[in-house]
């Protein structure tokens, strides 16, 4: 990363590094991906993603998935009488959420030296592989994502995480892409979603809406890299367009943070955290 890069991140919260994922490497992900669709069974299990407050997912297969591969389907993937509207690799809305341990051709890309350098440029010290997650943002049914801050739902103390959202297609104000508030990382955290003894809830901190006539889309060309900071504001639309949208996001903690216990994403003992 060149320093003007770098002062685009820590002023803006984000910055895109066009270029970043070959062709040849969105491909593989896109067929990869595909391949663990065709073996799903749909049958086994049936969870839906959603990012609205009142019906976020909140069920043992979602919760239990931070060690997992596991499948999520669109909100407005299923008919009145619970079945699908399209076939099923239509219907799913994500993949996750540990892509980057449990898949050969999914952690070889995400512990690419390449991504390793990112994380060192921009202050990730001892960097640990958190999260991953492949987004279908499906032809018209893609579901939204609200405005959040990914602090919210993978918080660290101090808070020292970095999203990176590597577009495996084209993303477009069409088909969906990433809208952010610049400089919003400075305002704070607003919330946190925590594991509770009556199960999970939002301690709020500042009860402000976000102020998203400030949202600027980031449409990018496929092989870009999005680097997004913990605390900025960002969200996508849905999609209604023909085109899908697909995309591979990872989260990065440095080793010293604090991560809680009382964080929605948890592993089992002996999956413990790793590095590159």
């Amino acid at each position: 990363m060149f320093q003007r890069e770098l002062d685009n991140y820590r002023d803006n919260g984000f910055v895109v590094l066009e270029g970043f994922v070959d062709e040849g490497d969105c491909a593989q992900l896109r067929v990869r991906a595909a391949e663990m669709v065709q073996k799903f069974d749909p049958a086994e299990v049936v969870s839906i993603f959603s990012t609205n407050e009142q019906n976020r997912t909140t069920d043992d297969y979602f919760l239990t998935s931070g060690d997992k591969i596991r499948f999520f389907f669109e909100e407005n993937a299923f008919n009145v009488d619970g079945t699908l509207k399209y076939e099923k690799e239509k219907s799913i809305n994500k993949i996750g959420h540990a892509l980057h341990d449990l898949d050969p051709i999914f952690e070889r890309f995400s512990r690419s030296e390449k991504i390793k350098d990112v994380a060192t440029a921009i202050g990730i010290t001892n960097p640990l592989l958190l999260q991953s997650m492949y987004i279908f943002k499906q032809p018209n049914i893609g579901g939204e994502v609200t405005c959040h801050q990914d602090s919210t739902f993978l918080y660290t103390d101090p808070i020292d995480i970095v999203g990176l959202w590597f577009a495996l297609e084209d993303a477009t104000i069409e088909n969906g892409c990433l809208w952010a508030i610049p400089g919003g990382h400075r305002s704070g955290l607003k919330s946190r979603w925590v594991r509770s003894n009556e199960g999970m809830k939002f301690d709020i901190f500042d009860n402000k809406p976000w102020p998203e006539d400030q949202l600027v889309p980031l449409e990018v060309s496929k092989g870009s890299l999005i680097l997004l900071h913990g605390l900025l504001p960002h969200r996508s639309f849905e999609n209604r367009s023909p085109r899908s949208r697909h995309a591979y996001t990872l989260h990065l903690i440095s080793a010293g943070a604090n991560y809680p216990a009382d964080n929605w994403l948890q592993r089992s003992k002996t999956m413990p955290l790793r590095g590159f």
